[in-house]
């Protein structure tokens, strides 16, 4: 495969594992594209034509130099300077990173939208989901607008190494994965959320490394009610003012990768258990699926930098 079909192939997987349905994917680009066409020439000259057909903002190649076929890649949670130099000593063809880098980096904001649509399946008005995540998406523009976002890229250049993202796509997988694994399992409590999480190879490997499932709001106790996965994917956390919102739409557990001190008190104080899965646990679920569906064509890959190699299937 090439650089080119691997990134598609993480695309056309992330739309399929969509929590929104890849339907509704697929009318949210129709709308994309309505508004390029609507576009003066000056602002078309500037758009991101990739939005066109894939709706990930976060996910990008960032380098594409060799144009040939990609036989061994290396893939992390975040892939450095230091990674990238590992990567050319051992002769490595592609280098994926699971956070944004570059252009994807700059423009992670943009895919927070699919929060939204994720909150109003579970309940939570379409309306007032767009209202309260609006400010935060702002927020996050504003805050990664001042990094040195080509840092990686401009190294990956120079040492001749392909170099790309997949943030969504495989948070897709892995929120679909876990979607899933609740309506088989059923947890009634939060502690049995917990124990329903650790029979996960991803989180029983971080459990071992005390960087497990834990609960950060709640007790074990504590009935789970509705369990919603809200905060798994869409780029980065959310606002804080929505679980308020979360609670009046009748939602009693949230499971999420990571949370600040900040949403963890606002959780609390509406009464919503939260279970925090654990970062690189949470990402490696979702790399992993994706990893299983790229191996069938015969690429070697070399996990790194956090992430936790579980293969799945034959």
């Amino acid at each position: 495969m090439t650089t080119q079909q691997i990134y598609d192939l993480a695309v056309k997987l992330g739309m399929k594992a969509d929590l929104r349905g890849e339907q509704k994917v697929r009318e949210y680009l129709k709308r994309a594209a309505k508004r390029h066409e609507a576009m003066s020439a000056k602002d078309k000259a500037e758009f991101d034509l990739e939005k066109l057909s894939n709706p990930y903002s976060d996910t990008r190649i960032l380098v594409d130099l060799k144009k040939k076929a990609i036989k061994k890649i290396m893939i992390g949670i975040d892939m450095e300077g230091a990674e990238l130099l590992l990567a050319e000593k051992l002769g490595v063809d592609l280098v994926i990173a699971h956070h944004p880098e570059g252009k994807a980096l700059a423009d992670l904001h943009s895919v927070m939208d699919l929060q939204a649509q994720v909150l109003a399946d579970y309940g939570v008005p379409i309306n007032i989901a767009e209202s309260v995540i609006k400010p935060r998406i702002a927020e996050v523009a504003r805050g990664v607008s001042p990094v040195n976002h080509n840092r990686a890229v401009d190294m990956a250049k120079v040492l001749g190494l392909d170099f790309m993202c997949v943030h969504t796509p495989a948070d897709n997988l892995g929120a679909n994965f876990l979607v899933k694994k609740i309506k088989k399992a059923n947890p009634e409590t939060v502690g049995e959320v917990v124990e329903m999480l650790k029979e996960i190879p991803e989180f029983k490997v971080a459990t071992e490394y005390n960087a497990g499932p834990k609960i950060f709001a709640g007790s074990p106790e504590n009935s789970a009610g509705k369990i919603a996965v809200t905060e798994f994917t869409g780029g980065t956390s959310g606002a804080k003012e929505i679980y308020e919102k979360m609670a009046q739409a009748g939602i009693g557990t949230v499971i999420g990768m990571h949370m600040s001190e900040e949403h963890r008190k606002e959780a609390e104080k509406y009464h919503v258990n939260v279970v925090i899965a654990g970062h690189m646990a949470s990402d490696s679920l979702g790399i992993n699926l994706f990893l299983d569906e790229l191996e069938k064509t015969g690429v070697e890959v070399i996990p790194l930098s956090g992430l936790i190699r579980v293969k799945r299937g034959k």
